[in-house]
């Protein structure tokens, strides 16, 4: 079994808020990614949009893509319409070569509104749920005859957050929805992320690794901060310096069969976390977890 390390573009350039990270010349994330042992990436907001154009500039880096968050408005509008308004996303994944659709519904989302506390994530009814894992599905399927993956990204501040959200999504949507297994999302969530994927291999498609600050989002629900104050505040870090055992993550992904990408991914601040410092912590952590549970990775050593 083999797997991939890739990194997040989020922890240099951050696109939910500009002002942190906007300055960076992506020369500076690419090189740094590069050098830091990566061989992949996610797209960023501030990625060139013309598919040769993206392909020369990630060959020159020698690095891959690896998908890229899409905003999804099921709640608001059907599967065919949402197909239609994905085609640009996906014309540029098919043309770079990667077959991982990260997927997140955004029409309610309050994670990018700084003056609503995450306390006050958006539910949905059971009827809603009905009828949007029947959406997602028919998009999943879809993609899945364009030799897609969709990989849904739970996130906290959306319709997926907590542990009775995944249970209604999982039993609303069909075998091609498959998951971004999120580390930091789902625990602090509320969500064993070794449970879900020890007990839904068949749903996980894509893996993040993120790690997390346990006091800093207990601040963030007592005090009624919003996700971009938590993110502010530090309540995420990388792989090594945070509260999750890596070791045990890379050993269940062992058991379960996964090969794939697996990705570095930490919302800071770059002024005070810096991405390049950071990423080397979290590239060791994994390359160290992913030798003690008999993982081969494929690619640059760190």
């Amino acid at each position: 079994m083999s797997i991939r390390f890739g990194v997040s573009p989020i922890a240099w350039i951050n696109d939910d808020m500009p002002e942190l990270g906007g300055d960076t010349p992506l020369s500076t994330v690419l090189s740094d990614t590069r050098d830091l042992g990566f061989t992949g990436i996610e797209l960023g907001g501030r990625f060139p949009r013309d598919p040769a154009a993206l392909r020369d500039l990630l060959g020159s880096y020698d690095l891959d893509l690896v998908g890229g968050w899409y905003s999804g408005n099921l709640l608001a509008q059907d599967a065919a319409a949402e197909i239609a308004a994905l085609q640009p996303h996906l014309a540029l994944l098919k043309a770079l070569g990667t077959n991982v659709f990260v997927f997140a519904e955004t029409s309610n989302a309050i994670h990018c509104r700084k003056e609503i506390p995450l306390n006050d994530t958006p539910s949905l009814s059971e009827a809603e749920w009905k009828q949007f894992g029947t959406r997602l599905t028919e998009v999943s399927d879809y993609l899945k005859s364009q030799s897609m993956r969709m990989a849904y990204h739970h996130h906290l501040g959306t319709v997926v957050e907590r542990p009775a959200d995944l249970d209604a999504f999982l039993r609303h949507t069909g075998p091609s929805v498959g998951l971004t297994v999120d580390t930091g999302h789902a625990v602090l969530g509320g969500v064993d992320p070794l449970a879900l994927l020890r007990d839904h291999p068949e749903r996980v498609a894509h893996v993040h690794c993120k790690d997390y600050r346990k006091d800093v989002f207990a601040r963030v629900r007592e005090t009624g901060m919003s996700f971009l104050d938590g993110v502010l505040a530090g309540m995420f870090t990388v792989p090594g310096d945070g509260g999750t055992d890596f070791t045990a993550v890379m050993k269940v992904l062992a058991e379960i069969g996964y090969q794939g990408w697996v990705i570095v991914e930490a919302e800071q601040d770059p002024a005070i976390a810096p991405p390049a410092e950071y990423g080397r912590i979290g590239i060791r952590t994994l390359n160290e977890a992913a030798a003690a549970a008999g993982l081969t990775v494929v690619g640059r050593a760190s």
